[in-house]
């Protein structure tokens, strides 16, 4: 495929939002659409490893939900008419996974240490079960770069078992991430039926059940007949959830062998032991010849069922004509239904604790409180697919909020790395969303969070530069740090009395006195972010577990809030700016 034909090259291009990453960019949209990531700054403040000697590792991305790590390499061609990408760069990744897995961490650029350790004590406790590593470019894939990541998995396989025995069950995939994939994985989101064929199938019988924007019928069709498309359709009929194959998709030889073997050895029986298919089309009709009933339907992409379709799809010979699969043929008008059903149905995409709670009366109420606040919309539940490829500049997605929320009251580490938690446990979400949150509390806290990226994301430009003194070196080595920006919003956030200079004794009260966009409230923190930037060193102890042990990010706060006292005087009239405008 020509990268200049490509409509996720066009997507990409239109995002002006992620153009500051520079070669990273490409890399972070893919991650997005790949994740379903709404805050994608977030993310990158938090993933990208940044400076040359990053043992190329570009990103060291992990999903906790998930249980899925991404080790990336990034690569951006100027000319697109080449035929494929660079090989060495996908075998570099083979020096990625040596550094991130198997070396001293005291010998791992500093830059590299927490996302090192980080991503070690996680596969030590059984948290991350996939461990990915993707070359991700603009150029058409190419065997040569397949031959180098297959050495990758290999590689990554040995220093699994060499260094982290006992540990099983990790899938290993190195995946290059090229033109096609990317578009595929575009056109999935928006388009999910890419195979547009119409297909007329012998039944035994059959039933329909609709709703509202949408009707299904359920039946039984031969294994035969899957296992024909999937020889003919290949990947094309996993269209409407392609991101299984880019992160999550099972060799044949790990292909259920169980499936395979019912479907050979005891295909009368394949029906009742397996659970069958789940599939999108554009329309469908019962047909009547006589005594014969037929379905005839139009388009097919299968939602769930990617693993019975391999296993009979790659057996040797065809399939028993005795073997039934049960099977949902679901056609919907709705988009956004469509893209529901297609996250639903999928066990590896759960559903979002913010869906559940975007109807309840804080949620209800804080959307009504956005409402008076200008440029910004505020998003109560997970956004949907538009939301991923073309980002929203306005919108603050709840669960952005919440952690900006939990950073602020004083659990950085919630806000980092459980991010969904909060939306589960009933009485972690009443700490931060209660009667007593409010809009202008929420855009509080998130500016503070946003200002403190903003100031990560200066010194990375002047790094670039190499114009940085040494105090900013300093900040920028703490800002290196996974976690790091949650950890500095919540310090600063707990230095408000001496910045406001008076007790306050219920922090959600705390808000800017009027209606303003968070560019202006950005604005008004970016002084007090700079004051606390200068004093980032003693934070550093306080992200040495990862958030793990709350007094030591306790230590380390009050250690940063003891220099900010130290220092008043000399700021007064900065603070005394900050606190006119604090309610």
């Amino acid at each position: 495929m020509s990268t200049s034909k490509s409509l996720f090259w066009e997507a990409f291009q239109s995002r002006d939002d992620l153009q500051k990453f520079g070669n990273d960019s490409l890399l972070l949209f893919a991650l997005q659409l790949r994740f379903g990531v709404e805050d994608i700054d977030l993310v990158a403040n938090n993933s990208l490893t940044e400076g040359t000697d990053d043992k190329k590792a570009d990103l060291v991305y992990i999903d906790y939900e998930a249980g899925c790590a991404v080790i990336a390499q990034s690569y951006i061609s100027q000319d697109i008419s080449k035929t494929e990408a660079p090989a060495n760069k996908a075998s570099d990744l083979n020096t990625a996974a040596s550094w991130l897995l198997s070396r001293p961490i005291g010998e791992l650029p500093e830059r590299l240490q927490t996302h090192a350790e980080e991503l070690r004590q996680l596969i030590t406790d059984g948290v991350v079960k996939s461990l990915h590593f993707w070359y991700v470019h603009n150029l058409p894939e190419s065997n040569n770069v397949k031959n180098e990541l297959i050495t990758v998995e290999n590689t990554a396989g040995s220093l699994i078992e060499a260094y982290f025995p006992g540990i099983e069950g990790i899938e290993i995939q190195a995946l290059e991430v090229g033109i096609t994939a990317l578009e595929e994985l575009y056109k999935s989101i928006s388009t999910p039926i890419l195979v547009s064929e119409e297909f007329t199938i012998l039944i035994s019988g059959g039933f329909e059940i609709s709703g509202a924007d949408w009707k299904a019928y359920v039946t039984s069709i031969p294994a035969r007949w899957l296992y024909e498309q999937f020889h003919s359709y290949k990947t094309d009929l996993f269209s409407a959830d392609v991101r299984e194959y880019l992160g999550s998709r099972k060799s044949d030889a790990n292909i259920n062998n169980a499936i395979k073997e019912t479907a050979h050895d005891d295909p009368t029986h394949f029906w009742v032991y397996n659970n069958g298919i789940t599939a999108l089309v554009y329309e469908f009709d019962e047909l009547k010849k006589g005594d014969e009933t037929y379905i005839h339907f139009k388009g097919f992409s299968i939602v769930n069922g990617a693993q019975t379709t391999g296993a009979i799809g790659s057996l040797n010979i065809p399939p028993d004509e005795n073997a039934k699969v049960q099977v949902r043929f679901i056609m919907c008008s709705n988009i956004n239904r469509l893209h529901n059903i297609v996250l639903y149905n999928n066990s590896q995409n759960k559903v979002s604790g913010p869906d559940f709670r975007s109807n309840d009366s804080v949620q209800t109420t804080l959307v009504e409180e956005f409402r008076v606040i200008p440029y910004v919309e505020y998003v109560p539940r997970r956004g949907g697919y538009e939301d991923v490829i073309r980002r929203q500049p306005n919108v603050l997605p709840s669960i952005t909020a919440g952690q900006a929320l939990a950073a602020f009251h004083a659990d950085p580490g919630i806000a980092y790395h459980q991010k969904t938690r909060m939306w589960e446990e009933e009485t972690l979400y009443h700490k931060y969303f209660n009667e007593q949150t409010t809009a202008k509390h929420i855009l509080f806290a998130y500016s503070l969070l946003k200002t403190v990226e903003r100031k990560k994301h200066e010194l990375r430009n002047k790094s670039k530069s190499g114009s940085l003194t040494e105090s900013e070196n300093e900040q920028l080595d703490f800002f290196r740090k996974r976690g790091s920006t949650f950890l500095m919003a919540s310090a600063v956030a707990r230095c408000l009395e001496v910045f406001i200079g008076k007790p306050i004794p219920n922090p959600f009260s705390l808000d800017f006195r009027e209606n303003i966009s968070p560019e202006a409230a950005c604005e008004i923190w970016t002084p007090i972010v700079e004051v606390g930037s200068s004093f980032a060193a003693p934070l550093v102890e306080g992200l040495s577990d990862g958030f793990k042990t709350h007094e030591t990010v306790d230590d380390a706060i009050k250690t940063f809030r003891s220099f900010v006292e130290a220092t008043k005087q000399g700021n007064a009239e900065v603070y005394s700016k900050f606190a006119e405008q604090v309610a």
